[in-house]
């Protein structure tokens, strides 16, 4: 998906219009699920997919019509075996793509590409809530909206104030659904069909600390989800080459380290630096956030030590009890590699739902 929103990005840098087709119903098997998507460009090129065969060719050839009026399209497909011949499946389904035109003379598209972007870069929550009647696409500036958990807004619904505001009421329910669809809303006696999309990313990880027990740790939670990124402030140990699983491997000093990185509330925090000192000296700055998850690695009496001295500097007991330390579940953990399942599988616990 990320993909797919950098080349949108890219071309309309360019001053080119695209068509992004997404999947908006879907009745029955069919190749590809609701959400899916491609983007097709002024050149030919396509990105992504929504299934091949008969109906991806279908979306092909319309392409160009849309790109040339700037005019959606809605096209519907009822799929034969013979259709999806390259699938398992045996029989066939209903299906209705979308083909929105992204026009670089909207000035409100680059802010609303960058906004989905972010959160697939660094984290987070958000819905897309795109108007799916064509004849409600007038001039240059497309019905398409992206709210965030956070309360960042980018892009509008023209003429459509109350759907705005009837979308952020429900964001949260939208959100915990995890799925898109259509979402049918009453305007002046009429029913107006909006499509939302969820966009949950991976959770961001910050690992702090490039010692044994990251370098083991790393891999785990890249298999199993975590976008993650590596601090230390040693040139040996803030070595990409060490860390081939991240995302991000970052040479800064622990002191003010947490307001240099995009900390949010979907932020998990793992804390294994070197020394004792230096995990005191992040966990100060992690409790003045509100990250998702913070973990310390040690035994209870280093972690005792610490938190007496946090105390002693004004930190409240309600602070210190988002702590996880030690880190990780209790399974008898003793080497780096069974420390680093033990953190994993608390990351994973946590990003459940605890």
């Amino acid at each position: 998906m990320k993909e797919i929103y950098d080349r949108a990005v890219e071309e309309s840098k360019k001053g080119n219009v695209s068509v992004l087709a997404t999947i908006i119903k879907q009745a029955g098997p069919s190749p590809r699920g609701i959400g899916a998507k491609c983007l097709l460009t002024k050149d030919g090129t396509l990105i992504g997919t929504v299934g091949g065969g008969r109906l991806e060719a279908e979306v092909l050839g319309k392409a160009p019509q849309v790109l040339q009026s700037g005019v959606p399209e809605v096209l519907s497909f009822h799929l034969k075996g013979t259709d999806v011949e390259d699938t398992d499946m045996l029989c066939g389904g209903d299906v209705e793509v979308f083909l929105a035109p992204l026009s670089p003379k909207d000035v409100s598209l680059p802010s609303f590409l960058d906004a989905v972007l972010k959160i697939h870069r660094r984290g987070g929550e958000g819905l897309i809530a795109t108007v799916v009647d064509p004849e409600t696409w007038q001039g240059e500036k497309a019905p398409l909206l992206f709210l965030t958990r956070e309360g960042g807004q980018t892009g509008s619904m023209p003429h459509y104030h109350d759907l705005e505001m009837e979308l952020k009421n429900n964001l949260e329910t939208l959100l915990k659904e995890r799925l898109p669809k259509i979402y049918t809303f009453s305007v002046s006696g009429t029913s107006l069909n909006v499509f939302v999309e969820p966009v949950i990313s991976n959770p961001v990880l910050f690992i702090f600390g490039g010692g044994h027990v990251s370098q083991q740790i790393v891999p785990l939670a890249a298999r199993v989800g975590f976008n993650v990124t590596v601090i230390d402030d040693r040139e040996e140990f803030a070595d990409p080459r060490l860390f081939p699983d991240a995302k991000e491997v970052v040479k800064l000093g622990f002191e003010d380290v947490v307001d240099n990185l995009p900390v949010n509330k979907s932020s998990f925090l793992v804390i294994v630096t070197r020394g004792h000192s230096f995990d005191k000296e992040v966990l100060a700055q992690a409790l003045r956030t509100n990250a998702r998850y913070v973990g310390m690695i040690g035994s209870r009496r280093k972690r005792d030590i610490i938190y007496q001295r946090l105390l002693e500097e004004g930190f409240t007991l309600e602070d210190l009890a988002r702590v996880h330390s030690p880190i990780g579940l209790s399974i008898g953990a003793e080497t780096p590699a069974e420390i680093a399942v033990s953190i994993v599988a608390e990351l994973i616990q946590e990003r459940a739902g605890g």
